[in-house]
Parts: structure tokens; C-alpha cells; sequence
């Protein structure tokens, strides 16, 4: 029994070293999830969409016909549902910069006979986005893995439409992990105003709008 103990404690030590690892690293270098740990980022959910992803889904008001940017959106998890919402004459952009994550996703569009979602093979930050095109933006645990995160959110500011909304979701489990402390303070640099936090310390919904008339 000491010894199962001895192995289970060396097992979490270990886990935390490498989230320190990977945490510190990511201050310099870009270190995404890997396609191959995707199902951390989606995990299977019985019934369909999961309560995490309604109840996110909720707090962007989506209305057919809206134009909306999933940053970062890994396999897809919040890409599809907000396809639907959008309708035939809105426009999701799936945004990532692992092809694996967007192969991910357009199997998923291709099962959902979704035609409505745009691909895009890119970083956020490095200043692909087009101005003034987006009604709402999606950040989900992507924020701490952007070394260049002022770049990154003066992007998407940019890329919103005046009164335009970026989510941003953070959890204590990603060894990325951002406070509301630090994202607010970022976003206010970038020119975002505060508009809704939900959740604690430890995981938490930050919704941040784009002024209608911007300084």
C-alpha cells in the first residue's frame, strides 16, 4: 500500500513539473495542445452539446446571419454548434495554426452538412484577420498559450465590428491558465470594456465588448 501511495504521489508531482514546464514556456514559444491530446479539449458528452458549451453558447446571444470567430478552435467543439446558430447566412471562421485541429473540424462540418464554416490555417496575432468582420469572437483556453498575447487581442479587437463580443473562457486545469486580473488588464489595453464575469477564481466567462464608438 505505501508504495501504490509513493507511485501516486510521484505520478501527480510529475504531472504538476511539466504543467510548470509547459507554462513557462509558453511565455516564449507558442505550445498549443497537441492534435493527439485533442479529447482534452473536447471530452465525449452523452445527449449531444455539453452544458459547458450551452452554457457558453448563451451568453453570446447568436442570431442567424451573424459572423463569428472561433480563435483557437481546436477540434471543434464550439465551432459546430455556433455553425448552426448562425444559420445558412451567417459565417463561422474556424481559426487555429495546427492543420490536425482543422482536419478535426472540417470532418465534423462534413458529417453536419455544415457549408457555412471558413477555415483558417493561422495564429492569432500574426495579423491575418480582416477589420471590422466579426458580430462575436471566441477565446477558450487559448489565451495563455500566445506569447505575443497584446498582439493577440488588439487583433481581435480589430477584428470585431463596433459593439462587437469576445468571450473568453479560462480554467485552472489548463497550464496555461490566465486570471480575470490579467485578462482584463490586457483587454483594456487593447481598447475591450468589461461587459459580464461569471464563475471564480478557478474557472470563470469573461465577455468583453468593443466599444460602438471606439477611442
Amino acid at each position: 500500500m505505501t508504495a501504490v501511495l509513493f507511485i501516486f504521489i510521484l505520478l501527480i508531482v510529475l504531472v504538476i513539473i511539466i504543467a510548470l514546464a509547459w507554462r513557462i514556456a509558453s511565455r516564449r514559444y507558442t505550445l498549443p495542445c497537441p492534435v493527439w491530446m485533442r479529447w482534452l479539449l473536447d471530452p465525449p458528452s452523452s445527449g449531444g452539446m455539453s452544458k459547458r458549451t450551452q452554457r457558453t453558447i448563451g451568453l453570446l446571444d447568436i442570431r442567424p446571419g451573424m459572423s463569428v470567430l472561433d480563435a483557437g478552435c481546436g477540434p471543434g467543439r464550439l465551432t459546430i454548434p455556433l455553425a448552426h446558430m448562425a444559420g445558412a447566412e451567417g459565417e463561422v471562421t474556424a481559426m487555429d495554426l495546427q492543420e490536425g485541429m482543422l482536419r478535426q473540424v472540417k470532418d465534423r462540418a462534413r458529417l453536419s452538412n455544415l457549408n457555412n464554416i471558413r477555415f483558417l490555417l493561422a495564429g492569432i496575432g500574426e495579423g491575418k484577420l480582416e477589420h471590422d468582420r466579426f458580430d462575436r469572437a471566441v477565446l477558450i483556453t487559448v489565451l495563455g498559450e500566445i506569447p505575443g498575447r497584446e498582439a493577440a487581442l488588439r487583433e481581435l479587437f480589430d477584428a470585431l465590428r463596433p459593439g462587437g463580443i469576445l468571450l473568453v473562457e479560462e480554467t485552472i486545469r489548463d497550464p496555461h491558465y490566465q486570471t480575470r486580473s490579467t485578462v482584463t488588464r490586457l483587454a483594456g489595453a487593447a481598447g475591450f470594456i468589461e461587459k459580464e464575469f461569471s464563475g471564480n477564481f478557478f474557472t470563470y466567462t469573461l465577455t468583453l465588448e468593443k466599444p460602438s464608438v471606439t477611442r
